[in-house]
């Protein structure tokens, strides 16, 4: 019975500290999925702003000079 019950605290160890790992690996993934989706934001910002000088140099958009 002695040894059933250390097995049982080894056994919960193990998991305190498979929950523990697991739990700084989320929480550090979610700071990456954070810092990705504050550079995308900026990223799309920078592409908006661009857009209209892009559209007005975009031979596509522009009068042919017979009109």
């Amino acid at each position: 019975m002695e040894s059933r019950l250390t097995d049982l605290e080894i056994k919960v160890a193990f998991q305190e500290d498979l929950i523990e790992t697991l739990n700084l690996a989320v929480a550090r993934q979610q700071q990456q999925i954070d810092l990705l989706q504050a550079q995308f934001r900026a990223l799309y910002q920078q592409v908006r702003a661009s857009a209209p000088m892009a559209a007005e140099s975009d031979p596509q958009h522009e009068i042919p000079p017979h009109y």
